[in-house]
């Protein structure tokens, strides 16, 4: 096939070599430059598809690529990219939304385990010299410090969004003996589920010793969860965040979690991303903070991109398919 109707491809952001492999035999791969420089505008004005990861791709961007006919996002979500100019431009975006579904629903159970087991806490205790050789058994000591933790069979799990990875991190809380709970306005409720459906978020935060957030971001998601709704929230409560950054108030948690009336929480997500050094994030008592990296596993950065990949590569090849 002569060069110029082999169909370009820009990669916006490095994909897993597995992806590249098989971008490469059926397309010419154009690597975009960090900056918005000649070669980014170049490169984009030739390319067929483009492929990115959390790169913002807006209608600016669409109307400097007069040959793009698809973009494909390496993950779930789509609040990077603008639907409305892709509709209007007649430009297919696809994602891979059940890639990383399984590596999410693993981070989540494993720091609501880690906050109930008190773990990073307890860590810190022992790193600081609070456990003395002389003062009797370690197990002792823990119990005397009101350092033990919780277990997980009876708890109640909170799922603020039941999707794909809402209800996978079900399936895995049921089997540790969890009662879960869910609030999604957008389920079917004619389907039978394992789980527990509310109509009401205030229901759900009042009866949940772990919440846990899987809903997409944008403005109407802005602070979903703030003073009021943490203040609903029993004593002792956890809450958990690998969604967006946007749907938790930083500085009502960090209340919370100071306060006591939060025992603890993790977040994954930010707003900005990455949240400042100096942020009082850092300082907050018994906070998991992990960066972005909830799907983040080879298993799951494999099924990403061999999934964007595919998807873009049988796009094109029935798009021109059409026009023979």
């Amino acid at each position: 096939m002569p060069v110029d109707e082999i169909p370009r491809v820009a990669l916006m952001e490095s994909i897993h070599p597995m992806g590249i492999e098989l971008l490469t035999s059926h397309c010419i791969v154009d690597r975009m430059p960090a900056e918005e420089n000649e070669e980014f505008e170049k490169i984009l004005a030739r390319a067929d598809a483009v492929i990115i990861r959390s790169t913002p791709f807006t209608e600016e961007m669409m109307k400097k690529s007069p040959k793009l006919k698809i973009i494909g996002r390496h993950g779930a979500g789509t609040d990077n990219i603008d639907l409305s100019a892709a509709e209007k431009l007649g430009i297919k975006v696809v994602t891979t939304p059940q890639a990383n579904t399984g590596s999410v629903a693993e981070y989540v159970l494993t720091v609501a385990l880690m906050l109930l087991k008190r773990i990073p806490e307890v860590t810190s205790s022992l790193r600081r010299g609070n456990f003395s050789s002389g003062a009797g058994s370690l197990p002792g000591q823990v119990d005397r410090a009101g350092l033990t933790g919780r277990e997980a069979n009876g708890t109640r799990l909170g799922l603020i969004g039941a999707g794909a990875i809402g209800a996978t991190v079900a399936q895995h809380a049921l089997q540790l003996g969890m009662h879960v709970t869910a609030y999604d306005p957008f389920l079917d409720r004619t389907k039978e589920r394992s789980f527990a459906l509310v109509d009401d978020m205030d229901e759900l935060l009042s009866c949940s010793d772990i919440v846990s957030l899987h809903v997409p971001g944008g403005p109407e998601s802005q602070n979903l969860i703030g003073r009021r709704e943490l203040e609903l929230l029993p004593p002792g409560a956890i809450l958990i965040n690998a969604a967006r950054g946007e749907l938790v108030d930083q500085t009502a948690l960090i209340a919370a979690l100071e306060s006591g009336h939060l025992s603890g929480a993790a977040l994954d997500v930010y707003a900005p991303e990455p949240p400042d050094t100096n942020s009082a994030l850092f300082s907050a008592p018994n906070l998991v903070l992990t960066p972005h990296m909830a799907a983040m596993t080879e298993e799951a950065l494999k099924r990403m991109s061999t999934q964007v990949t595919t998807q873009v590569i049988q796009f094109l090849d029935e798009y021109k398919r059409d026009r023979l």
